[in-house]
C-alpha cells in the first residue's frame, strides 16, 4: 500500500495567526485538509472532511458532535502515525482537553501530523510513499 505526504504546516501560524486574520475562516479549512489528508494518506481511514467541519461548527447546537469529531480526528492521526511506522503520540483526548485550554488543539493535532510528515522530508507535498503497516 502507499499513501499520500501531507503539508507540514507552522504549528503557531494553524493555532493563532490565520485564524486571527481570516476571522476564524483557516480553522475550518484546516480542520478539513487534516481530515482529507488521513484519508489519502491511508485509504483505510474512513472520514467525510466535509461532515467533520459540519461536526464542529452546525454541531454545537447540540453540544457533542464537536467533541466526538475532534476525539475521532486524534484517532485518526494516531492511526496515520502507526501506518507510518512510528509509535503513536497522539492522544485524542488531549486534543479533547485542549478545545478548554485556549482551543490549543489545532497546535497540539498539527504537531503530530508535522511528526508524521518529517518521517517522509526528502518528498514533496502530495508525492506518494510506501506505508508501513
Amino acid at each position: 500500500m502507499t499513501g499520500v505526504v501531507g503539508k507540514t504546516r507552522n504549528i503557531f501560524l494553524v493555532w493563532l495567526v490565520w485564524p486571527l486574520i481570516t476571522l476564524g475562516i483557516y480553522h475550518l479549512v484546516w480542520y478539513f485538509k487534516v481530515n482529507r489528508e488521513a484519508h489519502d494518506f491511508d485509504e483505510r481511514i474512513e472520514v467525510k472532511p466535509g461532515m467533520a467541519v459540519l461536526a464542529i461548527t452546525l454541531g454545537w447546537v447540540v453540544i457533542v458532535p464537536p467533541f466526538v469529531s475532534i476525539y475521532n480526528t486524534g484517532e485518526r492521526i494516531a492511526r496515520m502515525q502507526r501506518t507510518a511506522g512510528m509509535q503513536p503520540t497522539c492522544n485524542p483526548w488531549i486534543g479533547v482537553i485542549l478545545i478548554f485550554v485556549f482551543g490549543l488543539y489545532p497546535l497540539y493535532y498539527q504537531q503530530e501530523m508535522n511528526r508524521i510528515w518529517a518521517q517522509y522530508e526528502h518528498l514533496e507535498e502530495g508525492e506518494r510513499v510506501p506505508l508501513a503497516v
